[in-house]
């Protein structure tokens, strides 16, 4: 099969390249899936998992990518759940080759089933930032209905899938991100958008929620927008400044099958939408990486056309 491989760390994205590998293994309760569309996070080759296995022990050349949308094409021994030639879409093992391939073998807990009418390149740009917008506001911040959140980067992958999500809850919602990004973010249901490039984003005042994406000096300052028995919840980096009164959750996101069928279930709705701003062909996914690009919306990686 043909897949985009990571050479060493020291070249990290300059050295991707589309190359000829196996055809993966699907070992005990792993479903192998022909890969139609897959998502990548341009930070993925600065992961630890992205150049070992769980054991620590060294598999470069690497694939990155970690998420799937496809067709169930073997299982492995003992499987059970799935069937092959079902549509499925999820998420894949961090320490173990990913998705910017035309197979990858992947833990059959991790896939939920696809509908027929969404489309895979919509269902790859969503188990990863749907899944940790979902466990960030309800799992950890434990948002409900007549609270008040703070959500940094509200234009983003993750950010604009919480914002729709927060809303839906009966939260009001106040997003930040840069001046070009308002419009999109007030879209997307926001009622009211601060502007991180000014100081203006410190002058929302107290809220039961701050949810950050970015970390840094914008983690730092965030907490002291968390009112007393608030919570501030990022997925960037355990912080180093804590609320005064609140907690402040550093967590990393999961596997979720179930909520993975609600969430396609919203698209199918229309009461969720992802934000892609950009599909290119495998041979192209090396180049999708620059780290210097801004789009608009998640790239996601076309392997098969329909």
């Amino acid at each position: 099969m043909q897949a985009i491989t990571a050479q060493d760390r020291d070249t990290g994205a300059t050295g991707l390249t589309l190359t000829d590998l196996p055809y993966p293994h699907a070992a005990e309760n792993d479903v192998v899936v022909r890969v139609h569309a897959a998502g990548f996070t341009r930070g993925e080759l600065d992961w630890p998992g992205s150049w070992s296995d769980r054991a620590g022990r060294d598999r470069t050349p690497t694939v990155p990518g970690h998420e799937v949308s496809g067709v169930v094409a073997e299982l492995g021994y003992g499987t059970t759940g799935l069937t092959v030639g079902q549509r499925v879409f999820g998420p894949t093992d961090w320490t173990r080759n990913g998705t910017l391939a035309e197979y990858v073998a992947v833990e059959a807990r991790n896939l939920a089933p696809l509908p027929a009418d969404i489309d895979h390149t919509v269902a790859a740009a969503l188990p990863i930032s749907g899944l940790t917008a979902w466990q960030g506001l309800f799992d950890h911040a434990r948002i409900t209905t007549g609270q008040s959140i703070v959500v940094h980067g509200a234009a983003g992958s993750v950010g604009s899938i919480a914002v729709q999500l927060a809303r839906e809850a009966g939260a009001h919602v106040i997003g930040t991100g840069r001046a070009s990004d308002r419009d999109t973010v007030l879209a997307l249901g926001a009622h009211a958008f601060l502007d991180l490039d000014t100081e203006q984003w410190q002058q929302a005042g107290e809220v039961d929620v701050v949810f950050d994406v970015i970390g840094g000096d914008i983690l730092d300052r965030s907490a002291a927008l968390v009112r007393a028995g608030g919570t501030l919840v990022t997925i960037a980096a355990p912080p180093k400044v804590r609320p005064k009164d609140g907690q402040a959750l550093f967590f990393v996101v999961e596997p979720d099958r179930a909520r993975l069928a609600d969430l396609a279930q919203r698209v199918r709705d229309g009461r969720l939408s992802v934000r892609i701003g950009e599909v290119r062909p495998l041979a192209e996914a090396a180049a999708a990486f620059a780290p210097q690009r801004r789009i608009a919306g998640r790239t996601i990686i076309r392997v098969v056309e329909e």
